[in-house]
């Protein structure tokens, strides 16, 4: 079969095609950006918070990593680089070779964050850790931020197919309905999701252990929020309650 990417005509077929999506039908109406072909997103804001979270995993004590800290950072560095490198810097391409490389990026993200919270949280409970608030708040500070990149990772990659398929409207219906999307206006007809509303999505959902603006419509979604608060509320319960208590002893 063909790659779609080697045709060279296919940017300016999707350039006429973007321009009939936005007149829509005979220029009375305009289709939002969300449901038609739009240019890719930039790669790197993802990228770059990806790297903030391996950072904030190599500052973990090796108590609450897998083997040793650099284990899982090591490799989820390498499938960066490798996506860096053979990916193109718009995300506009769909290739099953970059999805599933991205995929099995984000689940060493999670995979590795998952360990150094269940260790964290079977260190408190054991009394084998905490005996200090300050190393205990940093750690449970690193694994809830890296959470929160992890999952809007997570949502940034499945949300109607990924950035790749979102670019191209291959999906017309939402699994997660933003404000814009609902809006009228015509200032937000040019309004998609990008990578920074994900990450917000997973903050908020981090910190009110529900939705806020940005509601998940399809079961997968739910379900993938669910866990997120999950383990939001477990880690910021245990340590917090555990700092309390060694600072007020």
């Amino acid at each position: 079969m063909s790659d779609p990417s080697a045709d060279p005509h296919r940017h300016t077929l999707d350039a006429i095609r973007r321009e009939l999506d936005r007149l829509g039908d005979g220029g009375r109406r305009i289709v939002p950006a969300w449901k038609r072909v739009t240019p890719g997103e930039h790669r790197w804001p993802a990228a770059s918070a990806i790297v903030v979270a391996i950072g904030l995993q190599l500052l973990l004590p090796d108590q609450l990593t897998l083997v040793s800290r650099w284990l899982l950072p090591s490799l989820e560095l390498v499938v960066l680089v490798v996506l860096a490198v053979t990916g193109p810097a718009r995300m506009d391409r769909e290739s099953a070779l970059l999805r599933g490389l991205g995929l099995a990026l984000v689940g060493l993200l999670s995979v590795a964050n998952a360990v150094s919270a269940g260790l964290l949280v079977t260190a408190i409970l054991d009394g084998s850790s905490g005996g200090s608030a300050a190393p205990l708040l940093a750690s449970g500070a690193a694994i809830w931020l890296t959470n929160i990149i992890a999952f809007a990772v997570w949502y940034w990659q499945l949300d109607r197919g990924g950035p790749a398929a979102r670019a191209h409207g291959r999906r017309p219906t939402a699994d997660f309905l933003f404000v814009q999307m609902q809006s009228t206006d015509p200032h937000d007809a040019d309004w998609e999701p990008r990578f920074a509303d994900y990450l917000y999505l997973s903050f908020t959902n981090a910190t009110a252990f529900s939705p806020t603006d940005v509601m998940p419509l399809s079961r997968w979604a739910k379900m993938l929020m669910l866990v997120q608060a999950l383990v939001s509320l477990v880690t910021i319960a245990l340590v917090v309650s555990r700092a309390v208590n060694v600072l007020g002893g």
